[in-house]
């Protein structure tokens, strides 16, 4: 798992992208096609055809963090194939990184309160 900037937004291009890009046409796809920039330090998630391979770009206040990663067995779970961008919370995006089904996951949105017995 790669450490995540707190409090990032996550974007996930629902298109497949040719994966011979590198960084810089990355952050160029990512400002025309998403209309999301890539300096602000928001992870943008980029995935293949196959979707056995996925990309991460990343801002890191000094330069363009370029993660790549390939599954030795299935395919990464991704959205229905349209135009746009998703964003995705941390726990969904740690998710589809380790190959989960993500849309399977939810975050606890607080702790419960337990109740008294009677």
């Amino acid at each position: 798992m790669i450490a995540l900037p707190a409090g990032a937004r996550i974007l996930l291009a629902t298109r497949p992208v040719d994966f011979r890009k590198g960084a810089h046409s990355l952050a160029a796809l990512a400002a025309e096609v998403l209309s999301a920039d890539p300096f602000s330090g928001a992870v943008l998630v980029f995935r293949s055809r196959r979707a056995d391979r996925v990309k991460i770009l990343v801002w890191d206040g000094s330069g363009l963090v370029l993660v790549w990663k390939q599954l030795e067995g299935g395919a990464f779970r991704w959205p229905p194939v349209v135009d746009g961008v998703l964003r995705l919370t941390p726990v969904e995006f740690a998710a589809l990184f380790d190959g989960i089904d993500w849309r399977r996951v939810q975050a606890m949105r607080g702790i419960p309160t337990p109740s008294i017995p009677a």
